[in-house]
């Protein structure tokens, strides 16, 4: 049976589209209003609201706290502050992504991990031997993004912590109108925002207290159609669309490495070991098959082989989740998992996979199109992520 989130007499209200959807067992809102472009708008220009308590949760406590995430994940997990937040993905012991999320130090032995699948029994898994509790805090914990320019301004009328002075993936504990809650400068949307986690029976009196304060910001509740337009903007991967997990694979090629998806950068091989430890570092030397890379389609040409149909260009307003070919030099070398048209950036987007001799900025390649029930070949090339990357975001 779908759950609905401690948000959800709110959203439920608002939901005139009653477009929802699944998301780890819960129901969501695709989209409040028919459509989703004021949504995303709100979160380029103003601020939106954002649900994301479906989240998966899990509170890791005890003397070996650290020592067990630093075994699971290939980031250095003992090193990070008290207050900082890390992103990482997890892998098996081929060094295959599992899954990937975020791990939060909130004390010296405290650690609050989410993840977009259910990770309880892997947690158990590593901690064998060591002095460690794990809780599922899914439920019990409600988490709202706040995301957008207007962002930081609207938590600061309701909290006395400075916010101007909490860095990029930090946190702080804060009291928000006297509710006690934990504000991260973290999101999913690639541009200022802030997450606010919170226990789930005090969800709407905090949903009621920012939508007060933030409506003379425009603030606005937004759903998962507008908030994957920004992170594809954002170039942020999603598991299950832009990479499989080593899970749910069922053929070899199907799998991924942090360094194939562009995350080379969180896997620490000076660590002592970690799962996976052993093939990232074989890797790391003989070098990556294949990258993540972002795709920029010319506009040009797309016009051109909608003119030869006779019709005007059309490119999605809604981000499209399926594999599209890929190609360089008339042969198929790779494929896009998601891709949009950007209406800040007023191009045509898309995340791919591609072999590594095809994956330097500027590249030449073709995306596959299809015009008037026809698969053409648009021209596009590769570009560097992330698409879009304001200064106010790290500022």
């Amino acid at each position: 049976m779908l759950k609905t989130t401690p948000f959800h007499a709110r959203t439920a209200a608002l939901c005139v589209s009653h477009a929802w959807r699944r998301w780890a067992g819960y129901v969501v809102a695709s989209a409040y209003e028919l459509s989703h472009e004021r949504e995303y708008h709100a979160i380029r220009s103003a601020a939106a609201l954002i649900d994301v308590s479906p989240l998966y949760k899990y509170l890791v406590t005890g003397a070996d706290s650290a020592r067990l995430l630093d075994r699971m994940v290939p980031r250095s997990v003992a090193r990070a502050a008290i207050g900082q937040v890390l992103y990482t993905p997890w892998c098996d012991a081929a060094g295959k992504v599992l899954d990937d999320g975020t791990i939060a130090r909130l004390g010296e032995t405290e650690f609050r991990v989410t993840s977009a699948e259910p990770s309880l029994r892997w947690l158990e898994a590593n901690a064998t031997g060591l002095e460690v509790a794990i809780a599922d805090a899914s439920d019990a914990t409600a988490a709202l993004a706040l995301q957008g320019p207007n962002a930081r301004a609207i938590l600061q009328e309701l909290t006395d912590v400075d916010l101007a002075s909490l860095k990029y993936f930090r946190l702080t504990a804060a009291r928000l109108r006297r509710i006690p809650v934990t504000i991260s400068r973290t999101g999913y949307t690639g541009d200022l925002g802030y997450e606010i986690w919170l226990d789930a029976g005090d969800a709407l009196a905090v949903w009621d207290a920012l939508v007060e304060a933030g409506t003379h910001y425009g603030i606005t509740p937004a759903g998962m159609l507008a908030l994957d337009v920004a992170r594809i903007e954002a170039g942020l991967m999603l598991l299950d669309v832009d990479y499989v997990s080593a899970r749910k694979a069922l053929i070899e090629s199907q799998t991924s490495t942090p360094y194939e998806l562009d995350l080379g950068w969180t896997v620490d091989l000076g660590k002592e070991a970690f799962v996976g430890r052993d093939a990232l570092a074989a890797e790391a030397e003989r070098g990556a098959a294949w990258r993540f890379v972002g795709i920029e389609v010319d506009w040009d040409s797309l016009e051109r082989l909608h003119a030869e149909a006779g019709l005007a260009p059309r490119v999605p307003s809604a981000p499209w989740r399926t594999s599209v070919p890929i190609y360089a030099r008339s042969n198929q070398v790779g494929y896009a998992t998601s891709g949009v048209w950007s209406p800040l950036l007023k191009k045509y987007i898309a995340l791919a996979h591609v072999p590594t001799r095809w994956a330097a900025p500027g590249t030449p390649v073709d995306l596959e199109v299809t015009v008037e029930h026809q698969r053409k070949r648009a021209a596009a090339r590769v570009v560097k992520k992330p698409f879009f990357d304001p200064e106010r975001k790290h500022a």
